[in-house]
């Protein structure tokens, strides 16, 4: 078992100013970075807190009673959020997702989705809003969520085996809690629910099978996630990665697979149809699917940014340091200046770290200074 190593430095703290241009420019809609990929995707964290402890995110070696959550005034505000993705909106950003932590903590979050609801793309179409929820209280707010506007949601649930989870997510949740939730998002219209498993080698992955079984035909889309090394307190190690490759030979072993084409560009999950007793996908039986950032990196593709609980903007899962956004917020710049602002940050981007990590020395793959999942969502 590998010590778990606590981060140094605090990234919450460690943001690049956003600067203005001397002459600020009104977004066009067609952004795009230093290796072509557009802006599309914009994903909001509205707390830092959570009430799992999930040792592949928030282990309790780390985020124990002690740990020094934001202050509420470090927080963007929801009219601050609204504003910001508003200008995002208008570099090109069609679809919002809202993260964590866990966002269902964040009081009136319903509030939140009704004023994203209100914002149009640069098309003049509503962006698809999403939200990323261990479910814990899924069950008693899904309907709620449905009605401010909110689209789809996606719910992080690692196992069915009761025992299995709770010692996953570290605070003894039962599993049962997690799958009514998802039913009551069934229920309330936000199709389709997606599932995501990390999988973990030695831990869960004796669940992948009885996961499949139970999502197949419910209208639920499973997905397997490989095991990352995300921040700096999970204590991560490629030997307890389970490759996407092998989570497919084990459920095309079992059950008849077919692929299919990616739902959209930028796609992160290779999808794969249950098939029907003709070897087609059958609709019916739903699709799972297995996304692959340690094995089979997706950076050529990604058109996602980042924005963190109190207004840093990273550029990647694995970045280092957020760009402060929040001080442009807050010192009266116009939503031309933000945007100007932000046109450069993205036009400078070229990260690729999964792409680079097999040829990246141990230290720098360690993540001794990358951000936290818990803290830009993933």
């Amino acid at each position: 078992m590998s010590e778990r190593v606590i981060p140094l430095v605090d990234q919450r703290t460690a943001a690049l100013a956003a600067r203005v241009p001397a002459m600020p420019v009104a977004p066009t809609g067609l952004l795009t970075d230093a290796r072509g990929r557009p802006l599309r995707d914009l994903r909001i964290s509205v707390t830092d807190r959570c009430n799992f402890r999930c040792n592949y995110c928030m282990p309790k070696e780390v985020f124990d009673k002690g740990y020094p959550y934001l202050p509420h005034s470090d927080l963007l505000s929801f009219e601050e959020i609204t504003r910001l993705t508003s200008v995002f909106l208008g570099h090109g950003v069609r679809k919002i997702r809202l993260t964590g932590g866990e966002p269902l903590l964040r009081r009136n979050i319903e509030a939140l989705i009704s004023q994203l609801a209100a914002l149009r793309t640069v098309d003049g179409n509503p962006p698809e809003i999403t939200l990323t929820t261990n479910g814990s209280l899924l069950a008693r707010k899904a309907r709620a969520l449905r009605e401010a506007g909110l689209q789809r949601v996606t719910v992080s649930l690692d196992g069915l085996d009761d025992a299995v989870f709770q010692r996953m997510n570290d605070v003894g949740f039962p599993v049962a809690d997690v799958l009514e939730g998802i039913d009551a998002a069934r229920h309330a219209g936000l199709h389709p629910v997606k599932v995501n498993m990390v999988v973990k080698r030695g831990t869960n992955e004796h669940e992948i099978l009885p996961m499949a079984k139970h999502f197949r035909g419910t209208g639920v889309i499973l997905r397997f996630i490989e095991y990352m090394d995300v921040g700096a307190t999970n204590g991560w190690r490629m030997d307890e990665v389970l490759p996407s490759a092998e989570v497919i030979e084990r459920l095309r072993a079992e059950l008849p697979l077919v692929p299919l084409d990616p739902a959209a560009p930028g796609e992160t999950a290779e999808r794969w149809g249950h098939a029907n007793a003709q070897g087609h996908h059958d609709p019916a039986l739903g699709e799972v699917g297995v996304i692959s950032s340690v094995t089979k990196a997706f950076c050529g593709d990604c058109n996602r940014a980042r924005l963190s609980t109190e207004g840093q903007l990273y550029l990647c899962l694995f970045a280092t340091q957020g760009h402060d956004l929040r001080s442009l917020l807050r010192s009266g710049a116009s939503d031309t200046d933000i945007a100007s602002a932000i046109g450069p940050i993205w036009q400078g981007r070229s990260d690729r770290y999964s792409e680079l990590r097999g040829t990246l020395p141990a230290d720098a793959r360690q993540g001794t200074r990358r951000v936290e999942m818990s803290y830009i969502g993933g």
